[in-house]
């Protein structure tokens, strides 16, 4: 999960979340990098709170995940943030 060393054999949280086939893309931006999905996307008014340890909206998660992607950015000097994807779905984008 989320490139995690988890014991699942799949990463497959955008599937839980939404149940289709989902496209995962990765891309440059001015300073840095993104990676989106055509998933549902995450509401503009949950945004900043996806980053907080233990926010989660499944029944199995325990939310640390994204908090542990931000911390891992920040300690390289990158800023992580999230918004609407070309598809309608979530994108992080990552810059130095």
């Amino acid at each position: 999960e989320h490139g995690s060393t988890g014991s699942r054999d799949t990463p497959d949280d955008a599937l839980e979340h939404d149940g289709r086939d989902v496209r995962v893309e990765v891309g440059g931006v001015d300073g840095g990098f993104y990676v989106e999905d055509n998933g549902p996307g995450i509401e503009p008014e949950r945004r900043d709170e996806v980053f907080e340890p233990g926010e989660t909206t499944g029944e199995d998660g325990i939310g640390y995940g994204l908090a542990i992607v931000q911390s891992i950015a920040e300690a390289h000097g990158w800023s992580a943030i999230v918004t609407s994807g070309t598809a309608g779905g979530a994108r992080f984008e990552f810059r130095a």
